[in-house]
Parts: C-alpha cells; structure tokens; sequence
C-alpha cells in the first residue's frame, strides 16, 4: 500500500485537528504558539460555533490572543481563571524520554506560565519534532534586556554557542514582555534537568526553554495519520 507524501503543513494540521477533539464542553482551554497550534485553534473555534461548546481559552501570546479573539473563542487570563483543564501546544523538540525544547516562536515565558498551572498537556508536532535526546534544535533562554550582552559572554564562555534572536528586519528580536532571546546552540544536551537548574539561578535569566516533566501524552503526525504517544 502506497503512503501519501504529505507536506509538513498537512501534518500540522492533521494533528492540530485530532487535537481540538480532546476538548470538552466547558473546559478552560490554554491556547499555544506556533504554526502547528493555529491549526488547532482554526478547529477549535468550528466546534465553538458547530456545537455551540462553551470553552474559556488561556492563550500564550498575543498572536494566538488574536486569532482566537477573531475567531469569537472566548478568553480570559491565567490570573482570571482558577485552574487549566487542558493545555494543547506545540513543541520544537521532544525526546525519548517526554522531555521537550520550546521556544521557537519566543513565547516560552507565558507558554510555561500556562502550562504549570494546567492540570493536564497535550503536544502537537509532525514528526520532525521526535529525537532521542534534546539538543538539535537551539535552546532559548528569554533574559532581560539590561546585562544581556554580559550573558551572551557567559554563556560563550561555557561553549553553548550563544545567538541573539533577530526579527525579520535583523533587529534583536523582543518577546511579549519585552525581553531578548539568546538562542543556546547546544547540539545535545545529556542533563537537561542540570542544565535547567543552572540556567534558573543564573541572574538575569527570565526563563529557559527546557519544558521538563510537563507532559505526558503527545499527537505525532505521521503521513499515514496522527499517532497518540504516552509516557511509560
């Protein structure tokens, strides 16, 4: 039996729609960031409307916050609402083992804010996404603008192979709270969960992109449909 080759946008959105049918009638939603994720939230607002569901959405950036907002989803923010049943998002890395890289679209700070007050996450990715250990695609570090280029040089000091994140107009590239993104290029990381903590204490460090023991269920896009992976 011959296998359709599928683009990695229609991955995304295979599993962005098997996503949206995870939620339930008033559920309080949180909303990630990322190309896979728009799909989701595309799905999600046609079960609002189809089904009349009444959701409330946690969103993680104020991209998201947009399209969902033009998609009649109703929203609140985290401080609004007094638990997440359910977060779905995206991830740039996950790892045999469930731990996770995310950051990509420089929305890690709110997207971890979100998803530590969630009872339960759920990650969306094609299957680009599956490594065996962390560390091809680059760490992100948000830090605040004020000492910054003192940790670009702590950071190279270290050997992570720091870069600034730029804009598409090569400017340094400001996150939401108005912070910077030093991108860490760290090839693979053997402790993440040392690493983590050593990123957490360093000064100036707003937060990091290691999503460590956040979740446990996983939809994978495959060309022959999306495949639901679960922690052992």
């Amino acid at each position: 039996m011959k296998v359709k080759i599928m683009s990695q946008d229609e991955l995304k959105k295979l599993v962005g729609e098997e996503a949206a049918t995870w939620v339930n009638d008033g559920m309080t939603v949180g909303l990630g960031t990322g190309s896979t994720v728009k799909f989701m939230v595309d799905a999600l607002a046609r079960r609002v409307q189809e089904e009349q569901l009444n959701i409330t959405g946690v969103v993680t950036s104020t991209v998201t916050a947009k399209q969902a907002s033009a998609l009649n989803i109703p929203l609140k923010s985290v401080d609004e609402v007094d638990n997440i049943d359910l977060t779905i998002d995206g991830a740039d890395e996950i790892s045999a083992d469930f731990q996770g890289i995310k950051g990509g679209g420089a929305a890690l700070l709110f997207e971890k804010i979100v998803a530590v007050n969630s009872r339960r996450n759920l990650w969306i990715v094609d299957q680009s996404k599956l490594s065996d250990k962390l560390g091809s695609f680059p760490l992100p570090v948000e830090v605040i603008p004020y000492g910054s280029k003192k940790l670009f040089s702590i950071f190279s000091k270290r050997g992570y192979a720091p870069t600034f994140r730029l804009d598409n107009n090569g400017q340094l590239k400001h996150t939401d709270s108005g912070n910077l993104i030093i991108d860490l290029h760290l090839k693979m990381i053997e402790h993440p969960h040392d690493l983590a903590a050593e990123l957490s204490a360093q000064v100036g460090v707003v937060e990091h992109g290691l999503f460590l023991d956040l979740v446990n269920t996983v939809i994978v896009g495959y060309p022959d449909g999306p495949k639901i992976l679960e922690a052992r």
